[in-house]
């Protein structure tokens, strides 16, 4: 399956002026909610990395978005694709899960969704409830804006050398990073861990400083 073309516009329909409300809330989900297989897996992946490194067990967490903008509300997800039409979902990127050669086929694939007046699964079980982490527009509409334009790199894996794999916590951290938002002050609940967070920040952060550099070349 190819991945829909990115769209670079906020989506059509929203308008341009300061004064709508606008914010940008971020979930915290625990890993595997709704699903025990990916939660056992993911509390036997956390108990070998953190015996590997020496420190405590912690509690793991995936995370989404939620960006208001005047009426019109949208979710921002990266999960595995689902099958049925990208249009229904708001899906705006795909890319691979595991390796490249596996993303040929539909089962090792995930999608990124901006999708409007969509759904949370598990929303209920968000740990600390919503945190608005901006209101205003301006960073609401950047965060639309650059969802399409997430890195489609591998699910699970450190192409980038971060240190770090990418997954759906990297994608949430590149979108909030590379439109203004104050990182530092954002981060997992008390206790709580979520991987691929890290490599967000990183990409996001190299991102920023290349097209700074591409501005002051063409100055």
């Amino acid at each position: 399956m190819s991945p829909p073309t990115p769209a670079h516009d906020p989506p059509a329909g929203v308008s341009d002026e300061a004064s709508l409300p606008a914010d940008v809330t971020l979930y915290w989900l625990p890993l595997g909610a709704g699903g025990h297989c990916i939660r056992f897996n993911g509390r036997v992946f956390e108990a070998l990395q953190a015996r590997h490194q020496h420190r405590p067990v912690r509690d793991l967490y995936h995370s989404a978005l939620q960006v208001r903008l005047g009426a019109h509300r949208f979710v921002i997800e990266m999960t595995p694709v689902l099958g049925g039409r990208a249009t229904d979902r708001g899906v705006v990127r795909e890319g691979p899960v595991g390796s490249r050669l596996l993303g040929c086929s539909p089962l090792f694939r995930y999608e990124i969704r901006r999708w409007r007046d969509g759904t949370i699964p598990d929303l209920a079980e968000a740990v600390t409830g919503a945190h608005v982490v901006s209101t205003g527009t301006t960073r609401a509409r950047e965060v639309l804006r650059l969802a399409p334009l997430v890195p489609a790199l591998v699910w699970g894996r450190d192409e980038s050398r971060t240190g770090d794999m990418w997954n759906s916590n990297s994608s949430t951290a590149w979108l909030l990073a590379g439109s203004g938002h104050q990182m530092e002050n954002i981060r997992p609940p008390a206790h709580g861990r979520a991987p691929g967070w890290q490599a967000g920040l990183v990409v996001a952060s190299r991102h920023n400083a290349s097209r700074r550099h591409r501005a002051t070349c063409s100055g």
